[in-house]
């Protein structure tokens, strides 16, 4: 598949830098770029050996600092093994497995989970503006950084179940599930860290509902650079829910989630006069909480339109959330909406609008950044062909 794009951020006058967002964070804003492109290779190996690979090629993933151009890489993507059997008799219908994969999370059919959730259209990294919905809970930030492995099971289409166990994917074969470029600056985890995952499912006639929860405790080294200093502990809970109406000519889908991460950092004592000491928080604790809301409607396979819905809270706390004194507010509170319409004039074409509506940024609706920056600065257009074949 391949994504090209246009951006039109409402007002690049203001701030300089990628955390105050401004023109010098948006160097391809009013111009199409080429976003990405995967390769996939999906499907039965054996009757019980399947496997789900993407490989991509990111245009944008790196910003040299010193040129101000921008460095595409090819990398491993989602990544997922599986071996999967069923038994089927009068009264029961069980579907188990184990997997192994690099993204918690990807490994789920439902569209709410992390990996899955909207936006789904991939967009170019820029600064505050377009597609950046915030600081989220460490959950969706630990695909191809990560290798893990569990087991699962499906009960009557009802009930599912699942336990995994991850650990850093920088050394050895668990290198090969790993993005396989800036690995310093990969979240590295300390141990194995459960993910568990249940969801309540039913099916009727052109309807089907789930509603579901799952967690992950994961322990990321303070410093990525030094993974044998001391681990932070974030704690995920999170709750979502599908609805899908499919009859021709009409589909609907509507997805919520929302996720609750409370994060643990080393036992320190603060003192902001000692140059010698220095700490990731001025909070024993930090919360951050994370929800998303999707409502969408396609005709005939054709014509579509949708409606999101991002809100971001937590705790206030400068050194996490302005650790460079830019006069940023001092908590994460980000709130946007996107409406869309879409239109697929072939099967593999899609072609689609969003606009990206923000309310408030980093805490503040006005003045967010310390610099005359307001929320409403980065609202922004955002045009896309989608391609796949």
């Amino acid at each position: 598949m391949g994504v090209a794009a246009y951006n039109k951020t409402s007002n690049t006058a203001n701030g300089t830098d990628g955390v105050n967002a401004g023109s010098s964070a948006l160097p391809k804003d009013g111009s199409v770029a080429l976003a990405t492109g995967s390769l996939f290779v999906g499907g039965k190996i054996t009757d019980n050996l399947g496997a789900f690979v993407q490989y991509t090629y990111d245009n944008y993933s790196s910003l040299d600092p010193v040129s101000g151009k921008w460095h595409g890489h090819s990398h491993s993507d989602n990544l997922d093994l599986r071996y999967a059997d069923r038994w089927i008799g009068l009264d029961k219908d069980l579907i188990f497995g184990v997997t192994v994969n690099n993204n918690p999370t990807v490994q789920d059919v439902w569209n709410s989970a992390p990996a899955w959730t909207s936006p789904y259209v991939p967009n170019i990294p820029r600064g505050d503006a377009a597609t950046n919905v915030g600081p989220t809970p460490l959950i969706y930030g630990l695909g191809q950084s990560v290798a893990g492995a569990g087991a699962y099971a499906y009960w009557n289409k009802l009930l599912y179940a699942e336990l995994s166990f991850y650990q850093s994917a920088d050394t050895g074969l668990k290198s090969l599930f790993s993005h396989g470029f800036e690995t310093t600056d990969m979240t590295k985890i300390s141990g194995s860290n459960p993910y568990w995952r249940l969801a309540l499912n039913h099916e009727w006639g052109p309807h089907s509902a789930m509603l579901g929860l799952f967690g992950m405790v994961i322990k990321p080294f303070d410093d990525p650079a030094d993974p044998v200093g001391p681990t932070n502990r974030n704690s995920d809970v999170g709750i979502d829910a599908q609805y899908q109406y499919i009859l021709n000519p009409h589909a609907i889908t509507v997805t919520a989630s929302g996720v609750n991460e409370k994060i643990r950092y080393p036992s320190f004592k603060w003192d902001p006069n000692d140059p010698s000491y220095s700490a990731e928080s001025s909070n024993a604790t930090d919360t951050l909480r994370h929800t998303r809301l999707k409502a969408s409607y396609v005709y005939r396979a054709k014509y579509g339109a949708s409606l999101a819905y991002y809100d971001t809270g937590g705790s206030s706390n400068p050194l996490v959330f302005d650790p460079d004194g830019l006069g940023l507010a001092a908590n994460p509170g980000t709130r946007i909406y996107v409406p869309e319409v879409f239109w697929l004039p072939v099967q593999n074409i899609r072609i689609g609008a969003q606009y990206w509506k923000y309310s408030e940024l980093m805490g503040a609706s006005a003045n967010y950044a310390g610099d005359g920056r307001n929320a409403k600065d980065n609202d922004t257009l955002f045009i896309y062909t989608w391609a796949a074949y």
